[in-house]
């Protein structure tokens, strides 16, 4: 099995992708949150790879990965890694996404329902206008001009120390300030920061998220979702897990934890997924049902389409190819 500490690259379209892989059987594509990279999720992956074959990615724009002057739209997120998938050589996954990587996931599972098997939600945007204004301040004019000048060499390492050591404090508030100060040291490269802000301005303004899955959220019906959020998550708040899919699988508001649950629990957070993937057969992609549950929309209801059909037993539209 390869280390999870290993980086491999490939090269897509002619940009160099990062990304670390480990253990073997069912698929997991892990994606991370906003200015984060692969190295989020090195406590569950371990874990994780015991059972499942585990594919992190660097996003284009962060960690190692190339950080071109692109497209940073979730669309072209959800393309990017469909493609990596593919040069991988895998076909189907249950894909896993933090914070911006949940709207990741979340589009991935909606632009290509026949290559996702399950969906994991972690702390995730796309489900509510709520979000922290420290991100929100990066889609500000002049924002950039600002993060340069509060990243400059000579204090930096003061400030990330600093973050570093009250995140170990014994409050709340400050629990996610370890990984602030990862995010703080990486906007200090002019490339990732240029690509941050590059992706924040395809989901929210300075007034919050404007960008949602919720008016898609019935399409969950035909595919099984988990939800896990941390109790005291000062980034988006935990009440946007009342907006998760109607049907979804599960949802589990772990205590005593932040924004990152993966990173405070990660025993427990890799306890939960891999319950819900024994648990939840692969969603099965089939063209007649995907098109019934888009012509009734939120209204349909699963049960009046005839599987065998795989059409809405009283419809009388003919069917389109």
């Amino acid at each position: 099995m390869e280390s999870i500490e290993d980086v491999q690259y490939v090269v897509v379209h002619g940009y160099r992708r990062a990304f670390r892989i480990a253990g073997s059987g069912p698929a997991l594509l892990m994606l991370h949150g906003l200015a984060c990279d692969s190295s989020t999720w090195v406590d569950v992956m371990p874990r994780l790879a015991e059972h499942y074959t585990v594919i992190a990615p660097d996003l284009l724009g962060h960690g190692e990965s190339d950080k071109p002057d692109a497209d940073y739209s979730l669309g072209g997120y959800a393309n990017g890694m469909r493609d990596l998938l593919t040069v991988l050589g895998i076909d189907k996954v249950t894909v896993v996404g933090h914070s911006f990587g949940g709207g990741v996931a979340m589009q991935f599972a909606y632009q290509f329902p026949d290559r996702t098997e399950r969906v994991v939600l972690v702390s995730t945007g796309g489900l509510g206008k709520e979000v922290t204004p420290l991100i929100r301040f990066l889609t500000v004019p002049g924002s950039g001009l600002a993060i340069a000048a509060a990243t400059l060499r000579p204090w930096r390492p003061l400030v990330s120390g600093a973050l570093t050591s009250m995140s170990k404090l014994p409050i709340s508030a400050t629990r996610d300030l370890g990984e602030v100060a990862r995010i703080y040291e990486a906007l200090a490269d002019p490339a990732q920061r240029t690509a941050v802000q590059r992706v924040t301005s395809h989901v929210l303004n300075w007034r919050g998220q404007y960008v949602t899955m919720t008016d898609r959220s019935y399409l969950a019906r035909l595919m099984p979702v988990l939800v896990i959020w941390g109790r005291d998550d000062m980034v988006i708040p935990a009440s946007h897990a009342d907006s998760a899919p109607t049907q979804v699988s599960d949802v589990h508001v772990l205590e005593d934890s932040g924004h990152f649950p993966h990173r405070d629990h990660p025993e427990e957070f890799a306890r939960i997924v891999v319950e819900f993937v024994e648990s939840n057969p692969p969603a099965t992609y089939h063209r007649g049902r995907w098109r019934a549950l888009l012509r009734r929309g939120d209204q349909y209801q699963l049960e009046s389409v005839d599987p065998a059909a795989a059409v809405p037993v009283a419809a009388a539209e003919p069917a389109i190819s």
